[in-house]
């Protein structure tokens, strides 16, 4: 049987502010939002939190991570490790989409697919991308639109690399064609059909998706581009693609190397896009947990690599309130409601009654992690793990 959950006199963001409330959790949802709440007797198992000096947010949302690594740009001894459970919840994240990157030779969308089953196993939820970075796109059926209509985790395709040297280089028409499969399967199976996009350096930066979108009636919105950080230049495209109604990603796992060179640090960049007067629901953060982070000399040679860290997700989210006082609402908004709309997961990223029970105490003089709960289930208390993966220790 499982415990009902009240928490009590917490400062609730939902993200919107709500003030001090009383949460109640039944099994995998949230059951109830409001004040002065008696529990009474009852032979239910029963656990009572004293919310008091916690702040209370939706458990975040990881719109891209590497879930069975990534990377091997250097050799197959480059490939990154996969994901363990820990990596997420420790870092607040119980909602996470996976996808494949560079490599779709050695990582496989049914390799992608298991580990997802894994981890919603061990206790978040998942969902994938069919495809990875090169058109035409590896499928399991042989179809982007079947892929997303038949397969349950599969929300959308990508992450479609272009303007990057790792890129197959596709065509506009074959970019358009990956849009409207994409689309067609999100229709009629009721999912986002969105298409993650990995931008690159390269000069052309967002016109492809321009190119592919001129002269049909396919949106900007249907493309989610990520990375849109990676240097100054590709920022300011993304900001002037925002204010054409697009949506655009930051991504939050860097380098010394890469910020040195030229890198709009993640919460700085939400900073920037905020005060520039774009909306919040267009502006997402995600991880790149579990990719290669690469570091390339300018004429292409590898010079470095590391691994991206699901964890730098609310690190970042948590910097740009203390350090680029950005609101509260509107840093936990990038996090939590803005991907789970973009991403039509209609069940996460609020707090509100009938949703899944997926939240995030944090403390409220340093707003660092105290308890995640996801599903209902309570899988970090006091910043330690309660619930670890089948392998780890």
């Amino acid at each position: 049987m499982s415990t009902i959950f009240v928490i009590k006199n917490v400062e609730v963001f939902a993200p919107q502010p709500l003030g001090k409330q009383d949460i109640v959790i039944a099994g995998n949802k949230i059951i109830a939002i409001g004040q002065q709440f008696t529990t009474g007797s009852s032979d239910l198992p029963l656990t009572v939190i004293d919310g008091n000096g916690s702040i209370a947010v939706p458990g975040f949302v990881d719109s891209l991570v590497h879930f069975i690594g990534g990377g091997g740009e250097g050799g197959f001894a480059t490939r990154t490790p996969e994901m363990q459970l820990t990596d997420a919840t420790l870092g607040g994240v119980t909602t996470a989409i996976g996808v494949l990157g560079t490599d779709a030779t050695t990582r496989t969308l049914t390799n992608l697919l298991a580990k997802a089953h894994a981890l919603q196993i061990e206790g978040i939820t998942t969902y994938c991308h069919t495809g990875s970075y090169q058109v035409p796109c590896r499928t399991l059926t042989g179809s982007i639109t079947d892929d997303i209509i038949l397969i349950d985790k599969f929300i959308g395709v990508g992450e479609i690399a272009i303007s990057d040297h790792r890129s197959s280089q596709p065509t506009s028409d074959e970019i358009r064609k990956v849009a409207a499969a994409a689309k067609v399967g999100g229709i009629l199976s009721g999912k986002a059909g969105i298409v993650s996009v990995h931008m690159g350096t390269g000069e052309r930066i967002l016109q492809p998706i321009y190119d592919a979108v001129a002269g049909t009636e396919l949106s900007l919105k249907q493309f989610y581009p990520t990375h849109m950080n990676r240097n100054g230049a590709v920022f300011k495209a993304g900001l002037a693609h925002a204010k054409q109604g697009g949506i655009i990603d930051f991504t939050t796992s860097t380098t010394e190397y890469d910020l040195a060179h030229g890198e709009v640090a993640a919460a700085a960049a939400l900073a920037q896009a905020l005060q520039a007067g774009i909306s919040p629901m267009q502006l997402t953060l995600s991880s790149d947990g579990n990719a290669s982070l690469p570091i390339y000399s300018n004429n292409g040679e590898l010079l470095g690599l590391q691994v991206g860290q699901v964890s730098s997700l609310y690190q970042a989210a948590r910097d740009a309130i203390l350090t680029h006082k950005v609101s509260i609402t509107d840093s936990i908004c990038a996090i939590t409601a803005a991907p789970a709309a973009i991403l039509k997961l209609g069940q996460k990223g609020r707090l509100q009654p009938g949703l899944d029970a997926d939240l995030v105490l944090l403390n409220r003089d340093d707003l660092t992690i105290n308890q995640v709960f996801a599903m209902g289930k309570q899988l970090v208390v006091e910043g330690k793990a309660t619930v670890k993966g089948m392998f780890e220790r």
